[in-house]
């Protein structure tokens, strides 16, 4: 089954959140992380090597993406949701 992804604004102009259909981040913990830590997450790694993305934020099925505040969505937003559809082939 491939993953289906739904891209919500929030009240921070400079975050999204992102909920799938699958769990992408297994365990009863939060996984928070910023652009330069290391990291083994197939999807967390894709998305941190993201130019303007700041840090992620998941837990089960959804990731709350944050970009730098001079970066644009329009430019980051189709590399995100190539992360996931090349994560989760």
């Amino acid at each position: 089954m491939s993953i289906q992804i739904n891209v919500q604004n929030t009240p921070n102009p400079n975050s999204v959140k992102i909920n799938t259909n699958q769990t992408i981040f297994e365990g009863p913990s939060s996984t928070s992380l910023k652009s330069g830590d290391a990291t083994e997450h197939p999807l967390a790694k894709a998305l941190l090597a993201i130019e303007g993305i700041d840090n992620i934020f998941g837990i089960r099925d959804f990731v709350t993406v944050s970009k730098l505040p001079d970066a644009e969505w329009d430019q980051i937003l189709p590399q995100v949701e190539q992360a996931f559809t090349t994560v989760y082939e």
